[in-house]
């Protein structure tokens, strides 16, 4: 892999890039805004944590959040449609996975963060 000038690795043309740059205007900054909201509710935010795991079907999804099936279904349908995950059949089962990487690593990232905040360790240069 060969370097920018800013240090950020080149992926080769057939390996997904990692990091794009960006300079955040009007429709960047409402997108990722709407991302932000869908993670801001603590039910949807636990869902994504799970499929971040890997693919998950709404039965998995209800016995790890603990909620009723259909808070879940619900929660669910609001992440499909802001795109935040894709679904599949397998047979009478829909399978639910993030739809992106970048997606895996904001989630993981916000509970480094949260956990951080809430044991007092110490913040990450």
């Amino acid at each position: 892999m060969s370097s920018q000038p800013h240090g950020a690795p080149v992926p080769a043309p057939d390996e997904p890039s990692l990091v794009h740059p960006v300079t955040p205007g009007p429709e960047l900054l409402e997108t990722a805004a709407g991302t932000l909201r869908m993670l801001a509710e603590p039910t949807r935010l636990h869902l994504l944590w799970k499929l971040g795991q890997g693919p998950q079907t709404v039965t998995e999804l209800t016995a790890a959040a603990g909620v009723p099936r259909t808070v879940v279904s619900q929660h669910l349908a609001k992440l499909r449609l802001s795109g935040l995950v894709d679904t599949r059949k397998d047979g009478r089962h829909v399978i639910y996975s993030l739809h992106d990487g970048h997606l895996v690593r904001l989630i993981q990232e916000t509970f480094n963060h949260a956990d951080h905040r809430i044991t007092g360790e110490p913040t990450h240069g």
